[in-house]
């Protein structure tokens, strides 16, 4: 049962990750053909973060009374509905509205309401010593598929050749795909056990003994989302338009590859984290790929600047397995939904000012100073966990270094 269950989690992700990885490219470059300012960009995206956060923090404060089912298909509902939204309006305002009560994830990694209901039910399923790599695996298959999904940005253009359609067209036809693809991920969840997918309410409970480590933990993570708040992906593909004209064909390329080494340095993650322990991973694999995307704005070509995209990305995601690994394993196991939620939410908040500010900075000027801004700040995240965290060992990990 729980293998079963395990396999449609992973097909829910990567169905999610494929949309995700095409609509954040295609994001910036549909509102610039709409007349949209980066400015206004940036607003769009700090409002998806923000709706995301806050509707986060309502399932956070909520998921122990009622089925995570339920609360799955209304998430799987809500994308469906923002994609038919994006599909079919155009202007600033009402766009701005669905972005913040919708769904729709400007990064390729995934910031939505879906994740703390997920991650919940994976460190429930799976055994303590194969929680991190449950959830590598999780994290693999969501960037592997979000980098086919950034591949598939390109198909637009394709449609505007081979069935005459303009630009503003064929970008709305893939953000209806995607309100599709939330029917398809509506009808796995209903294949769910109402039990299991919920689990009752006894085994779900909000923060009591944990609160302090989990309130802790957020903080510093609000700092490393900030940061990561400032090069969401949607900004990023931007600052790459602007800066060297690219099509968005290219851009599309670039971010299949850069997905492609984030997604197996999740598996390397999990070999790491074994050998030296989940906070030192988090941290020593962080730290050079922050000096690296501080550096990319200072490339005098795009073949170096591409060069240090991808050494990034072969690096900056092996903490996501590891931080939701250890979140899982410092808390009680019915405080885990709560914890989720608690960690997840104020990141999508925090990060919600870095697109605006972003988008700002690149109306401005196309030198990438929002590079430099995050990768300085996620520093500073970085040698403040080693501090206050390195002592505080999993179960697990306390149980192998006896």
């Amino acid at each position: 049962m729980n293998k079963s269950i395990l396999r449609r989690l992973l097909w829910v992700r990567g169905l999610r990750a494929f949309g995700d990885g095409y609509v954040s490219l295609l994001l910036p470059l549909y509102l610039i053909a709409l007349g949209m300012s980066p400015f206004q960009i940036g607003v769009i995206a700090t409002g998806t973060l923000l709706g995301s956060g806050v509707l986060t923090l309502l399932v956070g404060l909520n998921a122990y009374r009622l089925h995570y089912r339920s609360l799955l298909l209304l998430a799987a509902a809500l994308m469906a509905g923002t994609g038919l939204g994006f599909a079919t309006i155009t202007a600033f305002w009402p766009l701005l509205l669905i972005a913040v009560v919708g769904t729709l994830n400007p990064s390729s990694g995934d910031v939505s309401v879906f994740l703390p209901l997920e991650h919940a039910l994976l460190s429930r399923l799976a055994e303590d010593h194969q929680r991190t790599a449950q959830f590598a695996r999780y994290g693999l298959v969501g960037a592997l598929v979000a980098a086919l999904g950034a591949l598939f940005a390109g198909l637009p253009h394709l449609m505007m050749a081979a069935f005459k359609l303009d630009l503003i067209t064929a970008l709305q036809s893939m953000f209806a795909l995607y309100g599709l693809l939330g029917l398809v991920i509506a009808s796995l969840y209903a294949t769910l056990p109402q039990e299991t997918a919920g689990g009752g309410h006894a085994l779900a409970a909000p923060l009591k003994h944990s609160k302090k480590i989990v309130y802790t933990l957020a903080a510093l993570f609000s700092l490393d989302a900030f940061g990561g708040g400032f090069v969401v992906q949607s900004m990023i593909a931007l600052w790459l338009f602007q800066k060297f004209q690219l099509s968005i064909v290219t851009a599309g390329s670039i971010f299949f590859w850069t997905g492609v080494c984030s997604a197996f340095s999740l598996l390397l993650a999990v070999r790491i984290a074994q050998r030296i322990g989940l906070v030192n991973t988090m941290v020593f694999t962080h730290l050079p790929a922050n000096i690296f995307l501080m550096l990319i704005p200072f490339m005098p070509s795009l073949p170096w600047a591409i060069a240090l995209l991808l050494a990034r990305s072969a690096l900056s995601q092996m903490d996501v397995p590891t931080r939701s690994s250890y979140v899982m394993s410092v808390v009680p196991p019915e405080e885990r939904a709560a914890a989720a939620s608690m960690t997840a939410v104020p990141r999508s908040l925090v990060a919600a000012a870095g697109p605006l500010l972003a988008g700002y900075l690149l109306g401005v000027s196309s030198f990438g100073w929002p590079l430099v801004i995050a990768g300085g700040l996620k520093i500073v995240y970085d040698l403040l966990l080693l501090r206050m965290f390195r002592s505080v060992r999993p179960p697990e990990e306390t149980a192998l270094s006896r």
